[in-house]
């Protein structure tokens, strides 16, 4: 008689696969989480008697007789710790093997060739992640986990804020799973996707007109000498030098692109500070039209041709530049005796007040004293005689004269003698020619 006693290896676990627990015939095996046959037949005294002889199965054990050829060797379990039945005294008998199903501890399952391989939860939607988690397999079981960007939390997917991180350089927008940094601009995002770099816009394409300045995040444009920038900070137009001040040029600014010089009228030379200017004397250079019985007399910017003095009747002349009315002669009585010609230049618009013209008497006669006046030639009023002395007056000029102008003063000096009751005069004809220009 055979008798046959075995048990199925079933392990059991949690929920939540904390711990593992073995049916009866098998012990876990804590070092692999294996759940190992225990050999009845070492660790149970007598577990078969009288002739009958105890067979370690997978999960228990069997008596056989002794006797029984059918047995040859215990039931080998590649899952199970195996131990070799203790030597029978005499003859070992030959048993037939048991042909038993294979158990494999949770997690796994049996492949086509008869071994226990992983199976994966994942592939076949036996896990039981949330639909916000991603599930990942892993030998034996599996795990729960999130996506790049989120972040687990009582077991759901939070986006992670990475723009509240400083992920970023400088600008960053946060999205579902991810986030997107971008520069101010003036800078280009580097490789890495973070970190900004500064844009040397002057190398690549000159925004500017003139001259490029780079800084840092942006560019300043400047502009050569003799020009201004404009409101748009990129172009530059001219600088009209001119508008700037009416003192650049003695005479004339003229605006130039970028620049201005200074010209001067006819009659002048431009000095070599090329800003003012200077008479040209045509009389000293000998470049005037004059003719042989005429006299030049050069005034500021040209000169003038001067006939010789011709003395009118009663007067004769005593020389070049004077006449003299005689005594003898009736028609001298209320004339003055002699008649002085002289001619001076001025630039127009001489300030005031101002002397230009001093007058003395050459003779003082005793008990004799003289009164000095302008004559004619003042019906404007912008002279006066100022008498400085006994014998002596200059001539005040009191209002601006503008050019080009000529005027004629007759400056008169009256002699009167109190001890010889006499009184007499002579003028001094005076030609003052005002250039047009103040230089």
């Amino acid at each position: 008689r055979i008798l046959t006693a075995f048990t199925l290896a079933v392990c059991l676990s949690s929920p939540g696969r904390a711990q593992q627990q073995c049916t009866n015939g098998f012990d876990l095996d804590r070092a692999s989480g294996q759940c190992l046959d225990i050999d009845e037949c070492r660790t149970i005294p007598e577990a078969c008697r009288g002739d009958m002889v105890c067979v370690n199965q997978n999960g228990g054990y069997l008596c056989v007789p002794r006797t029984n050829p059918v047995y040859r060797s215990p039931y080998l379990n590649p899952y199970s710790n195996i131990y070799p039945p203790p030597p029978a005294p005499g003859p070992v008998p030959n048993y037939p093997t048991a042909t038993r199903p294979l158990m494999c501890r949770f997690g796994y399952q049996l492949d086509e060739n008869n071994q226990c391989a992983d199976v994966d939860e994942c592939a076949s939607d036996s896990h039981q992640c949330n639909p916000t988690q991603i599930c990942i397999n892993t030998e034996g079981g599996y795990t729960c986990s999130c996506t790049e960007g989120y972040w687990l939390l009582e077991g759901q997917c939070l986006d992670i804020d990475e723009c509240r991180y400083g992920y970023c350089q400088q600008l960053c927008a946060n999205v579902p799973g991810s986030y997107s940094c971008t520069c101010n601009p003036g800078f280009t995002l580097n490789d890495d996707g973070r970190s900004c770099q500064d844009v040397n816009e002057c190398t690549n394409e000159n925004p500017c007109t003139q001259t490029c300045v780079n800084t840092y995040g942006s560019f300043l444009c400047r502009c050569e000498p003799g020009y201004e920038l404009e409101a748009d900070g990129v172009n530059c137009s001219d600088m009209d030098e001119c508008s700037f001040s009416e003192f650049l040029c003695q005479h004339e600014c003229v605006n130039s692109p970028g620049s201005y010089y200074c010209t001067c009228p006819s009659g002048y030379n431009l000095l070599d500070d090329s800003r003012s200017c200077q008479d040209i004397n045509e009389c000293e250079n000998r470049n005037f039209t004059c003719t042989p019985q005429q006299t030049c007399f050069n005034i500021a910017g040209e000169y003038k041709c001067l006939d010789p003095v011709r003395c009118e009747d009663p007067y004769i002349q005593i020389n070049e530049n004077r006449c003299m009315c005689p005594a003898e002669n009736a028609g001298c009585r209320d004339q003055p005796f002699t008649i002085l010609y002289r001619v001076m230049d001025m630039v127009s618009g001489r300030s005031v007040p101002s002397d230009i013209f001093q007058m003395q008497a050459t003779t003082r006669y005793p008990g004799a004293y003289y009164i000095f006046q302008i004559k004619s030639g003042n019906e404007g009023r912008e002279f006066y005689m100022r008498q400085t002395g006994p014998i002596s007056a200059t001539l005040v000029m009191t209002r601006p004269v503008k050019g080009p102008r000529t005027i004629e003063l007759d400056l008169e000096m009256i002699t009167v003698n109190t001890v010889i009751n006499f009184r007499g005069s002579s003028v001094i004809r005076l030609r003052i020619y005002v250039s047009q220009y103040s230089f």
